[in-house]
């Protein structure tokens, strides 16, 4: 395996901070800590160059809140300014450890995302009679600081970068610590109750390293269990096959094989035909038609019922109302919703 060195200057370097921050302020730019820093912001980079040239760099205070669609979850957003440090250290190392990794992994990669993840999903659902789908227990409370840290130092040979990753994991070890539920794994000892884990749900580090931590377990499902038909978001995954037998045994051997990530499965995975409907990422995927989840329509019936108000209270502009109508538009058309849409649409008149 080929490991990568000298790749630390390249994250302080002056352009990387400055396409760092593009990134980082884009669709913020309204927002107050993206202006405060814009306002000075080649002091600001300076600043965060010589921080990082200098290893004296520390990261912030998060800012933590829930949300409860579609369960509720933490979110833990770090300051503006450790945003575009996260930026900048993963537009580095994000092309390495970009090109190991399977084509059926959609999450929070170029050219992926949800709706890819659905056709491909509905695709296997034609080519398969049965579906196992699983996903992982606390998936981001449970990731392993060690673990991920060994997945990381294996393609990085730069003790630079690895000092800066490590300054990332140490800033949100303890913002997820009340959402663990401790799981003990074989072996464990007392020791285990003290294992520095959790990444913060609102990190681009953390969902890129979501991707890195599950690569070797993607690759187990591709070439050890032999899987034709597997996609995976995050940690939502599906396996296809024409066998109900061959699904449960894989079941079992993935719960052996996530366990050495120190992971867990929810309870109750099991086979089911295509033919059911496979509920996956908001969608009810068919293998010749899609649904839209009921709880999500009513999820944006009361959140446009609220805009609505304000709009003619003369809180917001219109232009906020019409931006979130086309915002959904635009995600439930790639299911069948032509007379949802017009359902949901009838009563909006601005």
């Amino acid at each position: 395996m080929k490991r990568y060195k000298h790749l630390y200057p390249k994250v302080h370097n002056w352009y990387n901070l400055e396409r760092a921050w593009r990134k980082a302020r884009k669709g913020k730019r309204g927002k107050p800590p993206a202006a405060s820093f814009e306002f000075n912001l080649e002091d600001n980079l300076f600043a965060l160059r010589d921080e990082l040239r200098q290893k004296t760099y520390l990261p912030g205070s998060y800012h933590s809140f829930y949300i409860h669609e579609p369960k509720r979850r933490l979110i833990s957003a770090a300051p503006f300014r450790d945003r575009v440090v996260h930026h900048a250290l993963c537009n580095v190392i994000e092309p390495i450890f970009e090109r190991s990794f399977i084509y059926d992994s959609y999450a929070n990669r170029v050219s992926k995302g949800t709706h890819r993840a659905i056709d491909r999903a509905q695709a296997y659902a034609r080519r398969f009679r049965y579906v196992l789908q699983c996903d992982v227990r606390q998936f981001f409370p449970s990731l392993d600081h060690a673990i991920l840290r060994q997945i990381l130092a294996r393609k990085i040979a730069d003790d630079d970068v690895m000092w800066l990753i490590d300054r990332i994991l140490e800033s949100g070890q303890g913002v997820l610590a009340e959402q663990y539920k401790m799981v003990y794994f074989s072996g464990d000892d007392l020791f285990a109750v003290n294992r520095p884990r959790g990444l913060p749900i609102g990190n681009l580090t953390s969902q890129f390293w979501a991707n890195c931590y599950l690569n070797a377990f993607d690759h187990f499902v591709k070439r050890d269990l032999g899987c034709k038909g597997y996609v995976r978001y995050v940690d939502d995954f599906l396996l296809f096959a024409d066998d109900k037998p061959i699904l449960w045994q894989w079941l079992a051997t993935m719960r052996d094989k996530l366990a050495e990530l120190r992971l867990a499965l929810h309870p109750g995975a099991h086979p089911r035909p295509v033919t059911e409907g496979i509920p996956f990422l908001g969608f009810v995927v068919y293998p010749d038609y899609r649904r839209v989840k009921r709880r999500k329509v009513v999820h944006y019936k009361r959140n446009l019922k609220k805009l609505l108000h304000e709009y003619r209270l003369g809180n917001i502009a219109q232009e906020r109302v019409q931006a979130s109508v086309c915002g959904w538009i635009n995600h439930v058309r790639y299911a069948d919703t032509w007379r949802l849409r017009e359902t949901v649409l009838r009563d909006v008149v601005l």
